[in-house]
C-alpha cells in the first residue's frame, strides 16, 4: 500500500539560537506532509508530537508502520487530509530522523550522546517555524497537539501569534505539577543509574541502557492510565506464569519501548517537558503570558486524566478569557486517563471534526 504521507529531510545550515543562549547547527529535521497545500496557502495544519511520537502522524509509512494519530488524521477523518495540508515534524533531539544525541557532534567526530544541548518547547517552535518557511507556509490554519504537543501548540499562540488562526491543545497543562516533576525525576534516575548508561556516551561503549529505559517507560505507563482502566483491563488476574496481568503488561510495554527509543532522547525531551512554564517569565502570571495571543482556541481535557488534569486546562481557559480571547473548552468524561487523547472516544473525535469543519469553511478548504 502506498504511504499516505510524503517524508523528507530538511537541512538547515543557519544555526538555531536556543533559549539556553547556545547556538545549534547545522541540523536536519525529518518532516512528513499529507494532502495538498491549496492555492491560497491557507489550509496548512501543524501537528506537534508528544514525548515518544514522531513526524509520522497518519497512514502507513514505507516500513508499514501506522502513524501515531491515524485514528484522527487522514482522508475523511476529523482532520481530513483531503481538505487540509497536514505537517508533522520530528523535533530536534528526538530519535526518528531529526538531528539528535545519536548523531555526530562535528566538534568531536563522535556521537553527541549526553553532550547534546538542552532544548525546550520554545526551541522546537522556532525550528518548526523554519520548516514552514521552507514549505512556503506563512500562516497556519491551526496548530494541533496533545500532552507535550499541546504545550507546543500553546507556545505557538504566545510566541508567533501572527502565524496561526487556531490553537487546539488537548490533555495539556501550562506547566508540570510538582507530582509530575517527581515522576519524571524517578524515570530519569532509572536511566542514568543504569550501568550501561556511561554518562550518556553508551554509543561509544556499544551498550544500551535498556534496563533503565524499561523501568522509566513502565513508570510512565502507570501514569498514563486511570485506576478504573487498570482495574477493568487487568484487576488481579494472573497469566500463565502466575504473574499478575498488570505486571506482564508493564514489562511488555517497557521491553517494546527500550527496543526502539533512545535513552538520551528520552532524557532530553522529558527535560523540555519539565522546563515548560511560560508564566514564569511574567512573575507567575499566566494571563500576562497569553497577552500576545490572537488566535481562536479549543482546549479539551479528560475527566480521569490525573497526569494532566482538567483543572490545569481550566487554568489556561481562565487566562485566555481574562485576555478577551475566543476560547472553547470541553471536559470529556472518559475512563482512559491521559491516554484518552490517543484513543477513539466518539465525543472527542466529534468535537475535533466539528472544529476542523469550521476551520475548513474559514480557509476555503
Amino acid at each position: 500500500m502506498k504511504p499516505l504521507g510524503t517524508e523528507q529531510t530538511l537541512a538547515f545550515e543557519e544555526p538555531l539560537l536556543l533559549r539556553s543562549g547556545a547556538s545549534f547547527g547545522p541540523y536536519e529535521l525529518k518532516v512528513e506532509t499529507y494532502g495538498q497545500l491549496n492555492d491560497a496557502r491557507s489550509n496548512a495544519v501543524l501537528v506537534c508530537h508528544a514525548l515518544n511520537a514522531s513526524h509520522h502522524v497518519a497512514g502507513l509509512d514505507a516500513q508499514g508502520k501506522l502513524g501515531w494519530w491515524d485514528n484522527l488524521i487522514g482522508p475523511g477523518k476529523a482532520l481530513d487530509t483531503d481538505r487540509f495540508f497536514v505537517i508533522g515534524v520530528n523535533n530536534l533531539g528526538s530519535c526518528f530522523g531529526s538531528t539528535g544525541p545519536m548523531h555526530t557532534n562535528p566538534a568531536t567526530g563522535r556521537a553527541w550522546g549526553g553532550d547534546f544541548p538542552l532544548v525546550c518547547v520554545e526551541d522546537w517552535v522556532a525550528a518548526q517555524a523554519r520548516v514552514l518557511d521552507r514549505l512556503g507556509v506563512q500562516r497556519l490554519a491551526a496548530v494541533l497537539g496533545g500532552s507535550l504537543g499541546g504545550m507546543q501548540a500553546l507556545s505557538w499562540a504566545m510566541r508567533l501569534p501572527e502565524r496561526l488562526a487556531h490553537c487546539i491543545a488537548i490533555a495539556t497543562a501550562p506547566s508540570l505539577s510538582a507530582q509530575n516533576l517527581a515522576f519524571n525525576e524517578v524515570a530519569r534516575n532509572a536511566i542514568v543509574s543504569d550501568p550501561d548508561f556511561h554518562g550518556g556516551h553508551f554509543y561509544d561503549q556499544q551498550t544500551l541502557p535498556q534496563a533503565g529505559l524499561r523501568v522509566a517507560r513502565m513508570l510512565g505507563h502507570i501514569t498514563y492510565l486511570s485506576d478504573d482502566v487498570m482495574e477493568s483491563k487487568f484487576g488481579r488476574e494472573r497469566g500463565e506464569s502466575n504473574a499478575f496481568q498488570i505486571e506482564s503488561y508493564l514489562r511488555h510495554q517497557g521491553d517494546k519501548f527500550a527496543g526502539y527509543f533512545d535513552a538520551n532522547s528520552y532524557l532530553l525531551i522529558q527535560r523540555a517537558l519539565d522546563q515548560f512554564d511560560p508564566a514564569a517569565e511574567h512573575g507567575g502570571d499566566l494571563t500576562r503570558a497569553f497577552q500576545p495571543a490572537r488566535c481562536k482556541f479549543l482546549l479539551a481535557s479528560f475527566s480521569t486524566d490525573w497526569r494532566f488534569s482538567p483543572a490545569r486546562s481550566r487554568e489556561i481557559v481562565q487566562a485566555l478569557l481574562d485576555n478577551g480571547l475566543e476560547v472553547s473548552y470541553a471536559e470529556i468524561d472518559a475512563p482512559h486517563g491521559h491516554d484518552a487523547f490517543l484513543l477513539d472516544d466518539p465525543r472527542y473525535h466529534g468535537l475535533l471534526r466539528h472544529r476542523f469543519a469550521q476551520i475548513a469553511r474559514e480557509v476555503g478548504a
